[in-house]
């Protein structure tokens, strides 16, 4: 029996860091035809999905894929993501979490998901760095300049748009 990854054991201990912190687990993926997501939120084969308690419905992290049902545009979906492509799993309102390698579709993968990257050459190793962006705002107060933000740091503004996920090579 071969030996089970521990990708989706560090996925679900990450969701349970964030929910019990009160934060947003968001999840980045790439997507191939083995991913069951709305295409139209689909970016550079890749998508971010709103994976909390109050975004999902039915969440199951199990060691071979991620299923829930959501809602986009007020119609409900079903999710589905295969562990092997998930690439962050992350905070929305500070950007901690983990990130991990992007991996290629096998040989053993179908006709369709072998054909996509078949003009590609393969890429070489790439390890993932999850940063967090800083905020457009300055962490100093207005009219006081010698404020130390370590001592007085301002807490994350709601609502200051889309969390965005960096990834450095």
């Amino acid at each position: 029996m071969s030996e089970i990854s521990t990708k989706p054991y560090l996925l679900r201990a990450i969701y349970v860091w964030c929910t019990d912190n009160g934060y947003t687990p968001y999840l980045a993926a790439r997507v191939d035809s083995h991913t069951r997501v709305p295409m139209q939120f689909v970016k550079n084969n890749e998508i971010i999905l709103n994976i909390s308690f109050e975004a999902t419905s039915g969440l199951e992290m199990d060691t071979q894929f991620v299923n829930f049902s959501a809602r986009f545009g007020g119609v409900s979906r079903d999710i589905s993501v295969p562990v092997n492509n998930v690439i962050a799993i992350y905070a929305r309102e500070n950007g901690q979490g983990m990130a991990f390698e992007a991996t290629v579709p096998s040989d053993s993968d179908s006709s369709v998901a072998s054909e996509q990257y078949l003009d590609v050459a393969p890429p070489s190793p790439v390890v993932s760095i999850l940063t967090s962006v800083p905020s457009q705002t300055s962490n100093t107060k207005p009219g006081s300049s010698d404020t130390d933000p370590e001592k007085d740091p301002e807490p994350p503004k709601k609502g200051g748009g889309i969390p965005i996920l960096t990834r450095i090579k």
